[in-house]
């Protein structure tokens, strides 16, 4: 009998820690099928992984939501050297793992590999977040949420030469030098608009603003979303096209196709925020633009 009762115990904390999954994925089911988006929770195919295969089941029964970031982006998501992440991105992650009723754990990428780091196999996370521009090209091969947080490209510069710069022509000239991250969007919109200019690639993005102060270039292609901080941070720059960025676009969350359940419970969640005022407010902390 000595050896019977330890055995039970030790059982019964593995049911009742199952228990608590199961319930947990009930939970993110009743919320999921709730909402008319996610109507398609009675189809055959068992978008919300009711049969304990879909996405969402997963996440749930690991208890914890693996979330790609880059940790480059002040203020939408950026990584100490102490290994933690902050940012208005960050705390979108974090609303959706509260949803889901998990914790989030966050795995650096990179803008150059993000593409393959959200297609791999096995997978390396569950979905993307912070900077990441709805664009066509992307949801062709992979799915993006609903947009979050309204975005344009726009520049940094020193605010001395602000005057200089009113333009795109203004930027698209052989005595300008112009520094850009490797891999994105910044990259791709430097080649194709700026013909004349000297584009410069530099590694690592957060540094580029403090390049640009220093004088080593003279304009940064950023983000209206991305701007603001740094010219709050440092006197020395100035974005003097913040209210007329060169494209218009919106932010959101990436992640792998085939994962229908759980776009839908992020989708459920970023409509939730916008109607209760949290991402209104989220906007407010970070010193963005709300434009929903």
């Amino acid at each position: 009998m000595s050896n019977f009762v330890p055995v039970m115990k030790h059982q019964t904390k593995e049911m009742t820690e199952r228990i608590r999954r199961q319930l947990r994925l009930l939970t993110v089911i009743l919320t999921l099928c709730s909402t008319t988006v996610l109507a398609a929770c009675g189809s055959s195919d068992d978008p919300t992984g009711q049969d304990g295969k879909g996405k969402v089941a997963k996440i749930v029964s690991r208890g914890t939501l693996l979330v790609g970031t880059t940790g480059d982006y002040r203020p939408l998501s950026f990584r100490e050297s102490d290994g933690t992440y902050w940012g208005f991105g960050i705390e979108v992650a974090g609303e959706i793992a509260g949803s889901l009723g998990v914790k989030p754990a966050f795995v650096q990428t990179s803008w150059p590999t993000l593409t393959a780091d959200v297609m791999a196999e096995p997978q390396t996370f569950d979905m993307a977040i912070g900077g990441i521009t709805i664009t066509d090209a992307r949801q062709q091969v992979m799915l993006m949420s609903e947009g979050y947080l309204a975005n344009g490209k726009t520049i940094l510069c020193r605010a001395t030469e602000s005057s200089r710069y009113q333009s795109l022509s203004d930027l698209d000239r052989p005595e300008v030098t112009v520094m850009v991250n490797p891999g994105g969007l910044n990259e791709k919109f430097a080649n194709e608009n700026l013909t004349h200019a000297t584009i410069v690639v530099h590694q690592k993005n957060e540094e580029i603003p403090t390049l640009i102060a220093e004088g080593k270039a003279d304009v940064m292609i950023t983000e209206i979303t991305e701007a603001p901080y740094y010219v709050q941070a440092d006197p020395r720059l100035a974005a003097p096209l913040l209210s007329q960025p060169f494209t218009h676009g919106q932010i959101g969350v990436l992640m792998q196709k085939g994962q229908d359940d759980l776009m839908q419970a992020v989708n459920a969640v970023i409509r939730k925020m916008k109607s209760d005022g949290t991402l209104r407010r989220l906007h407010e902390k970070y010193g963005l633009v709300y434009a929903y």
